[in-house]
C-alpha cells in the first residue's frame, strides 16, 4: 500500500481533523426555535443537547423534519427534550475516521459526537469525514514529484472586488454570503477581499478584508490592480453594480479592468436592456475585458448577445444564491413573534423609492375590508445612499400614505437591522411575500430568492427575474403600478388556501438548485476553468 493511499489515509487521520469544533449546544428544555435559529445563524446542520456539560442527545434537521414540521408542531411551546435523538453515540478525537465511519454504518447514523478527555468538542459527519480525507489525499497526491510535476500545487488564490461588511449594501451581503459558503468546500484557499469604500466611508472591516479602494479616487483603482498583479493572487471576481464604483456610470472599474494582469470572472448584478450611451458603453468594457461573466438570471444571456455583443460562449449562469432552510407552516412560528391570529403579508429589504412599496400599501384598503386581521410587515432600513441624500423622506412618505388610509393597524414598518436567523423567522410566518418592484430592469433580486427558499406564496410584478419564476409557476404575477393588480393576487391567495399552499410548494422546490453550498461549487468551478486548472 502506498504511504499516500486514500486507505491509509482512512485508517490514520485522526477524527478531529474532520470535526466541526464550533458545533453549538442547547440545553433539552429549550424551545425548537433555538434549534432552527442556531442551525440557521451557524449554517450547520445538528446541535448537540447537554445537561450538566455532559451530552445527552442531538437534534439534526432530519429529526426537525421529520419530528416538528411534518407533524406542524408548534415550535415554541415544542421542547428539544421532546424530539432530541438519544442516547447519542460518541467517539474519542483521538480515532481514526475508519473508526467512525464503522461506528456510523453499524448504528445506521449520520453523526457522532466527538470527545475529548470527556469533554465535548464538536460534531463529525459523515460526509465531513470523507471530503477531509478525500481532501487530504488529493494534496499528498499532487505534492508527489513526478515526471510531470516538479513541485506541490496549492489551492487557487481569489480576490473579491466588492462592497463588504460591515458596510450595508445588498451586493455587501451577498458577497460574504458567496465567499463564506466558498471557504467551506476547502476547494481554493482563504479568500481575499478587496473592498469598495464610498465617499468619507471608513469601516471596521474583518481581517479578510486586505485592500482597499476609494470610490471616487482614480489612483486607488490602479493601485490596487497593480498590488494584485505583484501578489500571489490568481484571479478576481468582480461584482458588478454601476452605482457601486466611481466616475461616468462607474467608469473608474475600467482603468482597474485595463491594468489588472489576473483572469477576471464578473459577476453582473445589473442589465439594463436600453442603457443610456455612457451605461452602454462601460458595460461593453467590462464585457471585453472580462475572460468570464455571471449572469444571475436567464434571460440575462440573451440581453447580453443581442444588445451587448457578447459572446455565448464567455457567459455562465449562476443563480443569485439563498440559504437552505427548512419549509414550516406559518401559524408554527406566529406566536413566538407575537403575530397569532394575523394573516400576514410582508415585504423585506433596504429600502428605496424602487422597490414599490407605495403600491402595495394601496392594494391593501379592499383587503382589509374583508380581513381585518390582516398585516403587512415592511422589513428593513432605508437603503444608506438614499439616507445620505434623502434622509426618511421616502420612508416617511410611507408612513403618512400608511395613516391616510387608515391602515395604521394593518402595516407595520420593522426600521431596524435583522439578524438572518430573525430575518428567516419573519419570512417562515409570512403567509404570502409581495414584491412590487416598478422597473422592469431588475435582473437580480435577493429578496426573491429568500422568499423562495422559505416555500412562501409569491405576488410579483414580472421584473426581469421574477418573470422566470413567474413563468414556472413559482410566484403569481401582478402589473407594475397597478394597486388593483396586487389587491386581487393577494386576495385570491387568501380566499383559496390550497392555491397558496400550491404557489408556496413550487417556490420552495423551485429554489432547491439555489441553495448556497450549490452556487458556491459553481463559482469554484468556474475560478478553476479561467485559470486554467
Amino acid at each position: 500500500m502506498e504511504s499516500n493511499s486514500y486507505f491509509k489515509i482512512l485508517h490514520e487521520l485522526p477524527v478531529v481533523s474532520g470535526t466541526n469544533l464550533s458545533t453549538p449546544t442547547v440545553s433539552a428544555q429549550d424551545p425548537i426555535s433555538k434549534v432552527m435559529d442556531i442551525l440557521i445563524a451557524e449554517n450547520i446542520g445538528a446541535v448537540i443537547v447537554v445537561e450538566k456539560g455532559a451530552p445527552i442527545g442531538i437534534v439534526t434537521e432530519r429529526d426537525l423534519i421529520e419530528r416538528v414540521f411534518v407533524k406542524q408542531l408548534d415550535v415554541e411551546r415544542t421542547s428539544v427534550k421532546e424530539i432530541m435523538t438519544s442516547p447519542i453515540i460518541s467517539i474519542e478525537s483521538s480515532q481514526p475516521i475508519k473508526k467512525a465511519m464503522e461506528l456510523l454504518r453499524d448504528h445506521r447514523i449520520r453523526r457522532l459526537v466527538v470527545m475529548e478527555n470527556d469533554r465535548i468538542i464538536g460534531i463529525a459527519s459523515e460526509r465531513r469525514l470523507l471530503d477531509i480525507a478525500y481532501s487530504t489525499y488529493l494534496e499528498q497526491t499532487r505534492a508527489m514529484p513526478d515526471d510531470l510535476m516538479k513541485r506541490s500545487i496549492d489551492k487557487p488564490v481569489i480576490t473579491y472586488l466588492s462592497t463588504y461588511p460591515p458596510r450595508e449594501c445588498g451586493i455587501a451581503t451577498f458577497t460574504n454570503d458567496l465567499v463564506d459558503e466558498i471557504s467551506r468546500l476547502q476547494a481554493l484557499s482563504p479568500p481575499i477581499i478587496t473592498a469598495i469604500n464610498d465617499r468619507g466611508g471608513y469601516y471596521d472591516y474583518p481581517s479578510i478584508v486586505k485592500l482597499q479602494i476609494e470610490r471616487e479616487d482614480p489612483e486607488s483603482y490602479i493601485d490596487a490592480a497593480n498590488k494584485i498583479n505583484e501578489s500571489s493572487i490568481d484571479a478576481v471576481n468582480i461584482q458588478h453594480e454601476y452605482g457601486l464604483f466611481g466616475g461616468v456610470w462607474g467608469d473608474y472599474l475600467i482603468d482597474f479592468m485595463e491594468t489588472l494582469k489576473k483572469p477576471v470572472t464578473t459577476t453582473l448584478h445589473t442589465i439594463l436592456q436600453d442603457p443610456p450611451p455612457d451605461a452602454e458603453r462601460v458595460m461593453k468594457e467590462v464585457l471585453r475585458l472580462s475572460n468570464q461573466v455571471v449572469i444571475l438570471a436567464r434571460v440575462g444571456a440573451k440581453i447580453l448577445e443581442q444588445r451587448y455583443d457578447t459572446l455565448v460562449d464567455k457567459i455562465r449562469y449562476i443563480p443569485h444564491g439563498c440559504p437552505n432552510v427548512p419549509r414550516v407552516q406559518s401559524f408554527t412560528v406566529k406566536e413566538g413573534l407575537g403575530l397569532k391570529d394575523r394573516f400576514l403579508l410582508s415585504s423585506f429589504g433596504l429600502i428605496s423609492r424602487g422597490k414599490g412599496l407605495e403600491y402595495a400599501i394601496q392594494a391593501l384598503p379592499p383587503l382589509v375590508d374583508k380581513h381585518p386581521n390582516l398585516l403587512y410587515l415592511i422589513i428593513g432600513e432605508t437603503h444608506p445612499e438614499v439616507r445620505k441624500n434623502e434622509g426618511e423622506s421616502y420612508r416617511q412618505s410611507l408612513i403618512e400614505l400608511t395613516e391616510s388610509l387608515g391602515l395604521r393597524r394593518n402595516v407595520r414598518f420593522v426600521n431596524r437591522f435583522l439578524s438572518k436567523s430573525e430575518l428567516i423567522r419573519f419570512l417562515q410566518a409570512t403567509d404570502v411575500y409581495i414584491l412590487a418592484y416598478p422597473n422592469r430592469d431588475q435582473i437580480s433580486s435577493g429578496t426573491l430568492l429568500y422568499a423562495l427558499c422559505t416555500g412562501k406564496a409569491i405576488v410579483s410584478t414580472p421584473f426581469l427575474h421574477a418573470e422566470e419564476v413567474i413563468n414556472q409557476g413559482a410566484a403569481m404575477r401582478c402589473n407594475f403600478k397597478d394597486p388593483d393588480s396586487i389587491s386581487r393576487a393577494v386576495e385570491n391567495l387568501i380566499d383559496y388556501e390550497h392555491i397558496r399552499t400550491g404557489f408556496g410548494a413550487r417556490a420552495y422546490n423551485y429554489s432547491r438548485d439555489m441553495i448556497w453550498p450549490n452556487v458556491a461549487m459553481r463559482y469554484v468551478n468556474i475560478f478553476y476553468q479561467n485559470i486554467g486548472l
